[in-house]
């Protein structure tokens, strides 16, 4: 492999969406959208609600998220029916990528609110980030069968339906969303990228056109105007919209892994090493950017300075600590071993997990596979379970 195949494997790829769930403004100003009257819930405690508000004010700032996570985990502790207290948990655990914690306490909340759309919504796209998708659309489905105007969860179910190649579906919900918001640039774009994903370039540009000229500081709408710039191999102008959509929202993560991803693909190591970053320092337990950036380091890496080598196998070990069947990681690992390090046994060892989790049909398991055999008998794999 060269220095220039080192990329994100293909289990990541271009992130298309990533929803930018945002904390309550106030307590009392009714809480998450509901499509219908609220809920009736035993009434809040003051305590809670107080920690919930110091939270709110917490994640607002630099540095502040991990303060604002342990004082919404107090709140429910103090008022565990305090439903708005859990969305947000769920909503800040999500954006630092513990997708597990998130979608438990998403669950609370929507049982407690089971007619607020945020939380539904949010639920939704943790479990599509969670790779559930069959998960995400048995929520979503019913929800918006019963609120037909729920905007917002019925655009996490077309992102859902599209990326699962269910593509009339998801068609199907997009136009719903238009009929109700004709100039919607959000639906427009979701149409767009549902159409990429049939093949349908120019019908995808057209409508990304009028979704750009519906609102031209989107970030949702910059981003996939560069997903369908990159279906044309315009990988510059593809780069400014991830860019702009980067800029436009910070907190963007998904326009952030992409635009570190067309930096990597084009060997620019060094500055996909700096978005990769970016995007950890938003989301620190987001396995897709310690890929990218495993990837991105390996790039500067060279036999007479292996530093670079060293930070990125620590970097998947890391990975592989917290999900033991992460093939993508496994992969990756397997090949600096392999072509980097020159440590075969443990490339074996990382090539037999890699065929043991990876699906059947990707495009390495030959060469993988290949190496398995030329390398005779597999060890034990290192243990990089928790103990």
């Amino acid at each position: 492999m060269s220095r220039r195949s080192a990329r994100v494997p293909s289990r990541c790829g271009l992130r298309q969406r990533a929803l930018p769930w945002l904390l309550l403004a106030c307590f009392g100003c009714g809480g998450a959208v509901a499509v219908q009257e609220a809920p009736q819930v035993p009434p809040a405690r003051k305590a809670a609600v107080g920690k919930m508000m110091r939270a709110v004010e917490s994640a607002g700032r630099a540095q502040g998220q991990q303060q604002a996570i342990e004082l919404l985990k107090q709140a429910v502790a103090e008022d565990p029916e305090l439903w708005e207290a859990r969305f947000n948990l769920g909503v800040l655990l999500a954006r630092a990528g513990q997708l597990g914690q998130a979608r438990a306490e998403l669950e609370r909340a929507h049982a407690l609110a089971p007619n607020a759309e945020d939380v539904l919504a949010a639920l939704g796209e943790v479990l599509r980030r969670s790779d559930l998708a069959s998960a995400a659309v048995d929520v979503l489905k019913p929800f918006v069968a019963r609120y037909p105007d729920a905007t917002q969860a019925r655009r996490v179910l077309v992102v859902v339906l599209r990326e699962s190649s269910k593509h009339e579906e998801a068609l199907e919900h997009a136009r719903e969303l238009l009929k109700r918001d004709p100039g919607d640039p959000g639906a427009l774009a979701e149409l767009a990228l549902t159409h990429l994903g049939q093949g349908q370039v120019d019908v995808a540009e057209l409508l990304i056109a009028e979704a750009l000229k519906a609102e031209p500081r989107a970030a949702v709408v910059e981003r996939a105007a560069g997903l369908i710039a990159l279906a044309r191999g315009e990988d510059a102008i593809a780069f400014g919209h991830f860019a702009t959509a980067s800029r436009l929202d910070p907190n963007d993560t998904a326009a952030g892994l992409n635009t570190a991803t067309v930096l990597l693909q084009a060997g620019v190591y060094e500055s996909a090493e700096k978005h990769f970053r970016a995007v950890l320092s938003v989301q620190p337990e987001s396995a897709e950017a310690k890929l990218g950036l495993a990837a991105a380091l390996r790039g500067q890496g060279s036999r007479k300075d292996q530093g670079p080598y060293r930070a990125a196998e620590t970097l998947l070990k890391e990975i592989l600590l917290s999900t033991p069947g992460d093939w993508a990681a496994a992969h990756n690992l397997a090949v600096l071993y392999a072509e980097s390090l020159d440590r075969p046994e443990e490339a074996t060892a990382e090539f037999s997990r890699f065929l043991s989790h990876a699906p059947s049909q990707h495009p390495a398991r030959a060469r993988a596979q290949k190496w398995v055999d030329d390398h005779g008998a597999v060890p034990a794999a290192p243990s990089h379970a928790k103990q």
